[in-house]
This record gives structure tokens, sequence and C-alpha cells, in this order.
């Protein structure tokens, strides 16, 4: 059980149940403390142990999670709690020193606890769409064409052992391929090559993570695009943590171990991979974590201060909501449309009640409760804070 806060009337403390796979929205306008809420319940898995924690960080506010929350101590002693900070795993899609601006930096986060390691995509996990889709290229006009077969081919008969150059090499091979069209191609994948982002040898993706530390993937140095380079990486990973627990959970219904735990991981600024009314290169596999992840222990927490920018397709499959304070017309409707008969009335009547930072709506599907609620304060130091002029 994740304790998350008190009951705004009773004092009670209020907890969200992990003991399966959840699906949650969390909400709240800029200030309402959204992403605080999510460093709580990353706490809380951490010390509840038994599963893989994953943040998509794409504003890289979350490794200063390492230290102390000192600057609430006070308070946290008066919820019975004390500051501590986290071990921080800080996976990187590249070189840390040239993405964050030398060892200087670096080195100076290190100091600070940071642990680093850098991770890369293997070229192989990209279906052709997805190759088609990272260029915006249609499948069916020549590059498009020409891209996609190449792509399948490798695939056919390397499996999961090529790389740019191989597909490089492939179309430079296609006799179907023209000049111009062939010279596009190549220019696109060599400016790919360029990114520091694709793998020249073979790597596991989840064996990057530390069960035993909150994995951060920052991915605040990646272009935002539906079509870019965050929707990519998010595209692969829940693709293949996805698949893996599949395995590992048929592993374990039949007595054996397992090798990858069940597995969280919690989105902010969810809007940028699973848009209302748009197509994006990660929002497929994300909407596959809502409607199937229970069965292999996959939970998925969505954030974002626009819900009414988050697809449906997602928030409906929410089965718990941390909403915090919303004032913009459309994210209100956005979350009264979730109202449910047991509520005693709609979201949007208690979402207008809450009046401090911190303040939230919970709802809990399973257990049909809506409880007025008090975010804990954070035990490590949140780094979602403006900039001070």
């Amino acid at each position: 059980m994740l304790n998350i806060g008190k009951n705004l009337k009773t004092d009670e403390m209020v907890y969200l149940d992990d003991s399966r796979s959840r699906a949650v929205l969390v909400c709240g306008k800029r200030g309402s403390g959204k992403s605080y809420t999510l460093g709580v319940i990353v706490e809380e898995l951490l010390d509840a142990g038994d599963v893989l924690t994953i943040i998509i960080d794409p504003m890289g506010i979350y490794y200063p999670m390492t230290q102390p929350n000192q600057e609430q101590e006070r308070l946290l002693w008066d919820w019975g709690l004390s500051a501590k900070g986290m071990p921080i795993l800080l996976l990187v899609p590249g070189d840390p020193e040239i993405l964050y601006g030398g060892r200087e930096v670096v080195g100076a986060m290190e100091g600070r606890g940071v642990h680093f390691r850098s991770f890369r995509i293997n070229p192989a996990d990209l279906s052709p769409d997805a190759w088609c889709q990272l260029f915006d290229l249609s499948i069916s006009d020549v590059m498009g064409i020409a891209l996609f077969r190449a792509v399948q081919h490798l695939s056919r008969r390397r499996k999961e052992q090529f790389f740019i150059p191989d597909i490089i090499s492939e179309i430079e091979m296609d006799g179907l391929v023209q000049d111009r069209t062939r010279q596009a191609l190549l220019n696109r994948l060599e400016m790919a090559q360029s990114w520091d982002l694709f793998s020249t040898t073979h790597q596991e993706l989840w064996e990057v993570f530390d069960p035993n530390s909150v994995n951060v993937m920052d991915l605040s140095t990646l272009d935002p695009g539906p079509r870019g380079r965050r929707n990519l990486v998010i595209d692969v990973l829940a693709r293949d943590i996805f698949k893996r627990r599949t395995i590992a959970r048929r592993k374990e219904e039949l007595g054996l171990i397992g090798e990858l735990p069940r597995v969280w991981v919690l989105i902010d600024e969810a809007h940028q991979f699973v848009p209302s009314g748009k197509a994006t290169l990660a929002k497929e596999a994300l909407i596959r974590w809502t409607k199937e992840g229970r069965q292999p222990g996959l939970s998925l927490v969505v954030a974002s201060q626009q819900p009414s920018a988050i697809d449906s397709e997602v928030i409906t499959q929410c089965d718990v909501i941390v909403a915090q304070k919303l004032t913009n017309r459309a994210d209100i409707q956005a979350v009264n449309a979730l109202s449910q008969d047991y509520m005693g009335g709609e979201l949007k009547t208690y979402i207008r009640k809450l009046n401090r930072q911190g303040e939230a709506v919970l709802v809990d599907d399973e257990q049909e409760t809506v409880v007025m609620t008090q975010i804990r304060p954070r035990k490590s130091y949140h780094g979602g804070g403006e900039a001070a002029v």
C-alpha cells in the first residue's frame, strides 16, 4: 500500500493499493503540485520494493530527488516522516557530458549522488513502419517504400543484429531505388546516425535499469515532436517491456523465476506521448499498456497539466484519478467525463472545493471511493519549482 496523503475530513492516512497493476491519471494546473505528487508515488514505490520504477522525465526535474527535502523538515516531522534522498539512476540517451554541457556539470551532479548510465536504441527494435514514421514518410510513397523494404529485408535475414550502416548498405544495393530517392534516404539515415541515439552493437534496453533505484529516463535533451526522438524512445521502451513482462508472467505462473519484476512507468507531460486527436510514435504502445497491462503486471501513471490534451482511450482506462486544482474549462470537462454513479456527485464539484496547493481529489475506481486528500510532503527534494528571478 502506498501512503500518498491524509483524508482532509477525517485526518486518516490515504493509501493507494499497489498489489495489482494500476492505471493512474495525475492532473492539475501549473503550480498545483502535479510533479510533486509523482515524486511522492515514486518514493512509496521504492520503499515498497519488488517493482521496477521508471520515470519518464521530459523536463529534467527529477534527478534532484537524490537530495533530502530539508526545506520541509518541520512539516515532515509533523507527518512522522524524515527527509532523505532517493537512489537515482539517471538514464541518458547518449553521452552525458555532451548532452549536459561538459564534465563540470556531470561532475557536480555526481557530487550530489546522481549515478549516470547511457543508453541507446537498437535500430532493429524499430519496425519498418516506425522507421518510416520517424522520418515522416508514407509507406505508399517511393522513399517510404524503399525504407520499409530495406528494414523488412534486414529484419527477416538478420533478426536483431543489424544497425544503421546495414540499412544504408541495403538501400545502396537496392536496384529498384532511383538515385534521387536513394540519396534522400541516405541523408536521413546519416542524420539519424549523428544523433548518437542508435547503438552500434546490440544491447538489451531493459538491462540498463536498476530495480533498487529510481530509474529516471531524462528525455529533456531530445526533441519533443510527435515523431521526434522522445516518442521514439518511449515506443521502443514500452514495446520491449511489454514483451518481456509477458514472458516473465508466464514463467511466474509456472513457478519459474522471471527475469523482469513488475513494472511501474510514470510519465510526466504525458500529453506529449498520447495526445488527443494526434498520432505519435509511442501512442499505440502506451494505449496497449493501459488496456492490456494488468495481466503481465504493468502499471502506468500519466501526468499532465492538460488532461483534456490526453487521448480519451488512455484516461478512460485509468482506475485511479489524482486530480489537483484545475481552472481551464476544457480540462475540468475532460476529468468530469470520468464521473461515476458511486461518487455522489460530479467530479467537477469536488475539484472546485480544492483550495490549497497539494490538495487533491483521489478516485479509486476499484474501491469505488472518492477522498478529498492532502498529499503528504516529499522526503526527497523537489526539483520542479520555477527558476528564481
